[in-house]
């Protein structure tokens, strides 16, 4: 069992930043990939960033440019800076840990709110 805890979230201004936090309960370089959900009210969770412990990253065209997803594998932590951020950024943002493709095993965070107002 994985446990993932987030922080980091609030409320912004539009154009402000924001930098989320994840914390996993065990070593995050035995986690395949580390990825930051969101989900909007009243829409589906999607994907917003990932990163893998071969160190490659990934974001949604949504935020490519604005917001940056890096680790810390000494502190076992991730992280989703956020900047420039819009009213449709606005969504609970959760971290979560695939284990493995293979496997499918996954564990979520609580989720951390983030709300961009105009």
């Amino acid at each position: 069992q994985v446990q993932l805890v987030e922080s980091g979230g609030g409320l912004v201004q539009v154009g402000g930043s924001l930098r989320l936090s994840c914390t996993a309960s065990t070593n995050i370089l035995s986690i395949g990939v580390m990825r930051w959900y969101r989900q909007a009210p009243g829409k589906t969770r999607e994907l917003v960033a990932l990163t893998t412990n071969a160190g490659s990253t990934n974001y949604a065209d949504s935020v490519e440019g604005r917001f940056t997803i890096s680790r810390d594998d000494v502190k076992n932590t991730v992280y989703l800076e956020m900047n420039s951020l819009k009213p449709e950024d606005t969504a609970v943002y959760y971290c979560n840990a695939l284990m493995s493709y293979m496997t499918m095993q996954e564990y979520w965070g609580q989720g951390t709110q983030v709300t961009v107002s105009s």
